[in-house]
Formats: C-alpha cells, structure tokens, sequence
C-alpha cells in the first residue's frame, strides 16, 4: 500500500528547530512530537504510521521505550528509517535495524568543529592547569602560583584514536601547535592516516609515545572496553587522557587507579558510563581530572549544522537518494523493497 505522505516523528526535543523549518517547506512530509510520557493510545498511533524516527544519539538520553531496539521496531512495522542527532549511534540496535530493513543515519561530521575543540580546550587546561588554580585560588588565600607550574603543549605528542572528521579536525588544530600527531584506526591505510597529517600507529604504541591521549571513535562491540588497565599502564606518567567519545570505551574504575597511583598526570572527560555521573564519583573528587557532562559538541553552530544536515539528508531518502551517512548500507537491498512497498517508487542503489 502506498501513500504520499512521509510521516517523521521525534520525542520531546530536536538538535535545533532549523529541523522543523527545513521540512516544513515539504508539503509531502508530517512531522510529529511525541512525548516519552504520552498516552498509549497517542503514542501507538504515531509509531504505527511512521516512516522515520529522528531520535537522540546518546542512549543515556533515551527512555528505555523509545531506543531503537527489537522491541522498539515491532511497534513500528512502517519504520524505514531511524536518523540519530549527531555521530554517534549507541541509542540504536544497528543489527536489529539491519534484520529489519530500516535503515540508520547518522550526522557524523556535523560537531566536528565543536567537539575537536573542545578536545583541545581540556588538553590546554590540563596541561595548564587552569582548572586546579582557579579551584584553589577561589577557595584558599595566599596561594602560591609556583604551585601550579605548567607545561607547554607546543611541539608535544598527541595520540588520536579514531581519525574521523573529529579526529582529523583534531589533528589539524594540534598541528596547528606544532604537535606531533599520532593516529590509532584500523580502518584507514597508512597512506589514508598520513593525508589526514598524523602518522599511524598500533594502540598500543600510541598510548607510550604520546603526551596526550584523546578517544574520539564510536562506541561498538569492537571499542567497548578498548581502554582498560593494560593500555593506562603503558602511558607515561606525564600523560594525560582525554575522552570526548561515548562512555565505555574505557574503563573507569582503571583509569581511577592510574590517576591515584600517579601513573598518569590528569584526566579530561566529557564521557561517562552512566551520564551524568553521580555527585558522588570517585573520579570528580580528584583536581587533576576536568570533566563536563557530554556537551562537548553541543555549540549552537554545531546544533544548526547538525538539524540542518539531518533534515536534508532525510528529504534526500525519501526522495530516494542516496544518504551520504549510512551507518548500515548493508540494509539498503531490504530497505528498498520496504521502501517501494511504502512510497510506490525504487529508491536509486547506493554508489560503492
């Protein structure tokens, strides 16, 4: 059964309202909200007749009822796609997704900007130590400055794991400070890595020859628990570890033993395994650890680029283009099908 109405919905909150604005200038697509406590009876119906389901990238944002999942999918046998605010994806079973031909987008590239900044403004503050003088100056008088000596990060070594449009954004801000720039990610050539301007490593190499470490690739099977006592204890206790990524990459409670044991300098986490982290964490009670509650690309240009390039990207699938950031191409043939059952029309294949 066809129909030419293309039914989106999201819960409680877009990435920025230039979402709506785009597609609002398509008479073709109906563009819901839908609260996490609204009544089943609302609820059923939107998720029954949807076609697209713009949800949050961070799982920990996501009421258990509303995440991707298995579960989630059989309220939604008309669901073609599911776009994620950002990069990142954890709030999403991709496999599940996959099984069922629904197709994941991501705005990956979108907060590049933001997020490889921010990478640099915990690296400078740590290496600094802003963040410990302001504490102590703020809360105890007489304090002397030589105290909180720092370090220069010019012609030091940084260690990227994952070297996407983050992580290479990243490279070139540290270059910029003439760092050297070490690169760990299996995906990409060495000559690929090079013309990013970092030079590639294993993981472990990277966590013993760099000064600074910053984790900037998804979370996957692959990356849960990447970081762990092993690889802490190969860094230099001058380094400090830097995680704008997902929690659960590392590992915490090993990280907390590195920095009470003076293996490591000091921390900078924006990333957490439950978000945000109870007041009572260990890891906020220490001075040498800065942390921020995953906000590391949320600045307002970052929100505009990202509700813009979501939107277009959806107007471009139901179109039937190509999207430029597939998380699961290898859904497209099952999508397809699914695709023409619901519009009357073949989406174009996918280049590659």
């Amino acid at each position: 059964m066809t129909s030419g109405t293309k039914r989106v919905f999201y819960v409680t909150r877009l990435a920025h309202p230039i979402y709506e604005e785009v597609l609002s200038k398509r008479p073709d697509v109906r563009l819901d909200k839908l609260d996490e406590t609204a009544d089943d009876g609302v609820a059923t119906a939107i998720l029954a007749q949807a076609h697209a389901y713009q949800i949050g990238s961070a799982r920990a944002e996501i009421a258990p009822g509303y995440r991707a999942d298995k579960d989630f999918l059989k309220r939604t046998p008309n669901l073609l796609i599911v776009s994620t605010h950002a990069a990142g994806y954890d709030s999403v079973d991709v496999k599940a997704c996959t099984d069922m031909g629904v197709l994941v987008m991501n705005q990956v590239g979108g907060n590049k900007e933001a997020v490889a900044e921010h990478v640099l403004g915990l690296l400078l503050c740590l290496t600094k130590r802003i963040v410990e003088a302001d504490r102590r100056t703020r809360r105890e008088p007489g304090i002397d400055r030589n105290v909180f000596m720092g370090h220069d990060a010019v012609g030091r070594t940084i260690g990227i794991v994952g070297l996407g449009n983050i992580g290479t954004r990243l490279a070139a801000l540290s270059r910029a400070l003439s760092m050297r720039v070490l690169a760990c990610d299996p995906y990409l050539s060495e000559a690929e890595v090079t013309a990013r301007g970092a030079e590639k490593v294993e993981l472990p190499e990277l966590m013993r020859r760099a000064d600074y470490v910053s984790v900037n690739c998804p979370l996957t099977e692959e990356t849960r628990g990447m970081i762990g006592a092993r690889e802490f204890s190969l860094m230099q206790p001058h380094a400090y570890f830097i995680t704008t990524a997902r929690g659960h990459i590392h590992d915490e409670d090993a990280l907390l033993d590195a920095l009470r044991n003076e293996a490591i300098a000091g921390a900078g986490l924006d990333v957490w395994a439950t978000e945000p982290p109870p007041l009572d964490h260990p890891l906020l009670q220490l001075d040498n650890v800065i942390v921020t509650p995953h906000t590391a690309g949320m600045t307002h240009e970052a929100r505009v680029t990202i509700g813009r390039i979501a939107a277009e990207q959806l107007i471009d699938a139901f179109d039937g283009k190509r999207p430029p950031r597939m998380v699961n191409p290898q859904a497209w043939p099952h999508y397809a099908r699914r695709f023409a059952r619901a519009f009357g029309f073949q989406p174009a294949e996918p280049v590659g």
